[in-house]
């Protein structure tokens, strides 16, 4: 009797374990599918917003007081098309898929690198790249966030070298530069992978116990005398 019990407590728990398990996926699968669906739309947003600043603010950045039509608007098309095309294929075509968030990730990096150039480095643009990592962590992914970082400081160094002031705005800029903007990207990072962490948790935590529930309703269930249950599951049943 006893070793009965036993393996039907064991029975029931693997189920409850199988299903909080099911309902765990479906929810992170609904989460990076929603998410990327988001991305697939702002970078449809910042195509065409690179493009209003090259024909409005780059003449400007780039070319002092004088306003001219200089090489930005082709570069804002073409090079913004490119970064854009792939990604919002995979955001709406294959969503929720690993390989579409890692690329959305490094589309959406690329595109800060972008839009600093087309303002002339301006300090404020840079904010792009923070405002990125936090939306990039809407995925719950911390290996999103590392595949943002290791773009954004390779872009920064290889920019750095061969073309300073489309990152930082002046010509000649110190060569421990990137050294800065890299420790406040991984400053921001260690705060929203314990973001990640802790998300991935809680929405465990509320499989578990969506989980438990379902088997303790369907147990009260199977186990109520038949006076208790609805007359159509009676009928049935006889």
């Amino acid at each position: 009797m006893s070793t009965n019990a036993n393996a039907q407590s064991t029975q029931a728990a693997t189920k409850i374990a199988q299903r909080a398990e099911e309902r765990f996926e479906s929810r992170i699968k609904k989460l990076t599918a929603d998410t990327d669906r988001m991305f697939g739309w702002l970078l449809l947003g910042e195509w065409a917003c690179a493009i209003v600043l090259a024909a409005t603010l780059s003449p400007y950045a780039w070319s002092g007081k004088e306003r001219v039509l200089n090489n930005h608007v082709p570069l804002a098309i073409v090079l913004g098309g490119l970064l854009t095309s792939l990604p919002a294929y995979l955001a709406f075509r294959r969503p929720s898929e690993p390989i579409t968030r890692h690329v959305i990730a490094v589309a959406q990096m690329l595109w800060s690198a972008l839009l600093i150039h087309l303002t002339g480095g301006r300090i404020e643009t840079h904010f792009h790249v923070f405002g990125s990592l936090a939306f990039l962590a809407f995925y719950r992914d911390w290996r999103v966030l590392i595949t943002a970082t290791l773009v954004v400081a390779s872009e920064h160094v290889l920019r750095g070298v061969l073309y300073p002031e489309s990152v930082y705005g002046i010509a000649n800029p110190e060569w421990w530069r990137f050294l800065e903007h890299a420790f406040w990207v991984i400053f921001c990072d260690a705060f929203l992978m314990l973001s990640c962490f802790r998300g991935v948790k809680e929405i465990r935590e509320l499989a578990e116990q969506g989980a438990v529930m379902e088997a303790l309703a369907e147990s009260a269930w199977t186990e109520s005398p038949a006076s208790a249950r609805p007359a159509s599951a009676v009928k049935s049943a006889s």
